[in-house]
């Protein structure tokens, strides 16, 4: 699941100054309140691509500034701003204020933190790489309203070349610190490469290649002269023959000499300082003291109880053979598949809205507080299709002008099992993904950091794993199999904290971390192999799905044992939600002070 948070860590954060002068009529919370919208205001305007995602259009002809010079003033931007959320007095500020003061400075920190590490990130990637991330940008997210919009796309294609230099820049610079992606990677990226640069203008296609062919329909969709019509697409041609072929084509270059080099050591301890690198990814990820060793020793008891549940249910239908078998059974017979054509594909998107219309009207039930933003099911775009992961949201624009969006990938629909397509809609949709964050979005009474921001994955990951469970007790998975589905994505989280500690903490291979997926879930062997190298790319992300919804289940079976006949599921979903994203000791706390408030007399 992908939510284009991180840009702001990179690329954002606000000058020391703020307008914010205390006058006899505010309160320290107010004049709190106004100093963090203006900061957050200040970190958008530093990062072009934030504000598109944003729905802001003040600087829609450029891309994200990733030169040495404009990180280098983010940091000492970072430690202003700590100086200046601490002359705030923070025992005067009421109960949220004090928790954006809490939640800002260990932002600001963490950015600080985090320079140390920031030639760890591969800009080549087969999972968010530059070389798939830049173009799928313009297509989803560089909305064309305007004339004056389409210009601007156009603008961005001629500014590409800049962007891979930097991009390029970094590579070389962390090659020579001993940082590479393992040799895996650069196949899956040169992939990309071709797939971006196929296609009409560039070759004698009768296709338009994916850039031109969004251009093109967002510009015919413009309410003006064919001329001017055909004036802009022309321009987009040339741009995409002059700047964009030219730029992705010493990329290339770039990464085939790389490649030659690569090796298949895979994991983080392969870095220098490998080992406290993947110590803080955790630690940030989950947020959480938990180590290597504890999170995998978590996800082997895991795994065995969800293989227990696993067995109950072959028992319901019937099955006779050891759970290997029933695996084998899952991933192989034709009924749990759509086949693998058009149709197949319609009718797995047609089943994805059909169940996320009935979620909607069981909502009412178990939340008090519903998203307004409006949700679209979409089929991952056919250049990205086969690096691109197997589901991921889009947030929504906050003024509505652009909704939520699910995405499913549908390239190979014997990766797309129809008995997960239940808990999948629900982690991704609603009342997962979608819900929290739209919702967080949508709160009143917040500074725009934690309405638009909050990159806490335990969180927001955990949250959907819940939401995968939730349905449960709803009364839905009345279908075994889609039971036998939502226990397997469940499996799949669990199996994340044994693989991914095994492959950045044990020094497990590539290989090894993909044979205990198969000897471990149903999955098949693509979708092994494509998460493991995912896993790989990303250390410690994997981890925090498992983390976070343990800790909500926690947390709610602490409330219900504390409240008993009091306690109400719909005001408890309130306050995991009503504060946006938050690490889980934060959460934990808020979770507990709602207890303490129901029992008081």
């Amino acid at each position: 699941m992908k939510h284009f948070i991180s840009v702001l860590i990179v690329a954002g954060v606000a000058f020391g100054l703020t307008s914010c002068d205390q006058t006899p009529a505010q309160t320290e919370t107010e004049r709190f309140n106004i100093f963090l919208d203006e900061r957050y205001d200040l970190w958008v305007s530093r990062s072009p691509e934030w504000q598109s995602y944003l729905g802001i259009k003040d600087d829609n002809d450029k891309w994200d500034n990733y030169s040495p010079e404009h990180i280098a003033e983010s940091l000492e931007l970072a430690r202003t701003t700590i100086t200046d959320i601490e002359a705030f007095d923070y025992d005067t500020l009421d109960h949220q204020a004090q928790l954006s003061f809490q939640l800002y400075k260990a932002e600001m920190e963490r950015i600080i933190t985090w320079d140390r590490f920031r030639y760890y990130d591969y800009k080549v990637n087969q999972m968010y790489g530059v070389q798939s991330d830049l173009p799928a940008f313009l297509i989803n997210i560089h909305r064309v309203d305007t004339v004056e919009d389409a210009e601007a796309y156009v603008a961005r294609l001629n500014g590409i070349p800049q962007s891979l230099t930097y991009a390029m820049d970094h590579m070389r610079t962390a090659r020579g610190l001993g940082i590479l992606p393992p040799k895996f990677v650069f196949d899956h990226v040169l992939r990309d490469i071709d797939n971006v640069v196929s296609g009409r203008p560039y070759d004698d296609s009768d296709e338009d290649t994916a850039l031109l062919e969004d251009f093109r329909s967002k510009v015919d969709a413009l309410d003006i002269t064919a001329d001017n019509k055909t004036n802009l697409v022309t321009r987009a041609e040339r741009a995409l023959l002059d700047s964009v072929a030219p730029a992705f084509a010493e990329l290339r270059e770039l990464v085939l000499e790389q490649q030659a080099v690569a090796t298949t050591d895979d994991g983080a301890w392969k870095h220098p300082d490998g080992d406290a690198y993947y110590r803080l990814r955790l630690r940030n990820l989950t947020t959480t003291d938990l180590t290597a060793t504890e999170i995998h020793d978590l996800g082997l008891s895991e795994v065995a109880r969800i293989h227990d549940e696993m067995r109950g249910i072959m028992a319901q239908v019937g099955f006779e053979g050891d759970l290997q078998a029933f695996f084998a059974f899952m991933r192989e017979d034709p009924q749990f598949y759509y086949p693998n054509t058009d149709e197949g594909r319609d009718a797995y998107l047609q089943k994805s809205n059909e169940l996320i219309a009935d979620m909607k009207t069981r909502l009412g039930d178990t939340f008090a507080t519903l998203p307004k933003a409006e949700l679209d099911v979409k089929r991952v775009e056919p250049f990205r299709e086969r690096s691109a992961g197997k589901a991921f949201y889009y947030a929504p624009a906050p003024d509505g002008s652009r909704p939520g969006t699910y995405y499913v990938n549908l390239y190979d629909m014997a990766d797309m099992a129809v008995y997960e397509l239940d808990a999948l809609a629900y982690h991704e949709a609603v009342p997962g993904h979608h819900m929290q964050i739209a919702i967080a979005q949508e709160l009143d009474g917040l500074p725009k950091l934690r309405r638009l921001d909050g990159n806490y994955t335990a969180y927001i990951e955990g949250w959907g794993l819940y939401s995968e469970y939730l349905p449960k007790e709803m009364g839905l998975y009345q279908d075994p199999y889609a039971d036998f589905g939502r226990l397997s994505m469940e499996l799949w989280r669990a199996c994340r904290l044994v693989v991914d500690t095994g492959l950045h903490d044990k020094r497990w291979t590539r290989e090894q971390a993909i044979q205990y997926l198969q000897d471990n879930t149903p999955a098949p062997e693509a979708e092994a192999v494509k998460s493991i190298e995912r896993y790989i790319v990303i250390p410690g992300q994997a981890t925090a799905y498992k983390i976070g919804m343990l800790k909500i289940l926690e947390l709610r079976g602490e409330a219900e044992e504390a409240l008993g006949d009091a306690f109400d599921i719909r005001a408890f979903h309130d306050v995991v939600l009503a504060s946006g994203a938050l690490p889980l000791d934060i959460l934990e706390s808020q979770v507990q002070a709602w207890i303490a408030e129901v029992n008081a007399p």
